[in-house]
């Protein structure tokens, strides 16, 4: 919301503050911070959201590959073993994740 605010709508940084510390339980000094780093990145918050979509889409098709047989620390210790990786590097670890643990029946 606020990366919109700011460079969409023209919120000055004290209005992205002022609005950030309405709206989430941060210390000011980490709202600062974030909004700093939207300030100079604009558009680097949606990335995030990305982020998660892409994991909850890999989270929900292998737990309807899996059905009973998901396992959501297997899951997790795979998605996140290889440490920070480019979407579409992950969903092709993901992939074969899922194929070698169906093929494991």
């Amino acid at each position: 919301v606020v990366d919109t605010g700011i460079h969409y709508k023209g919120w000055t940084r004290q209005q992205a503050i002022n609005f950030f510390k309405d709206n989430a339980a941060k210390t000011e000094h980490d709202i600062v911070n974030e909004i700093d780093r939207y300030i100079g990145n604009p558009g680097q918050a949606l990335a995030y959201k990305i982020g998660q979509l892409k994991m909850l889409s890999l989270r929900k098709n292998a737990e309807a590959a899996l059905g009973q047989r998901f396992d959501i620390k297997a899951f997790h210790d795979e998605m996140l073993g290889a440490g920070a990786l480019p979407l579409d590097l992950l969903e092709r670890r993901m992939d074969a994740w899922l194929t070698a643990t169906l093929q494991n029946r």
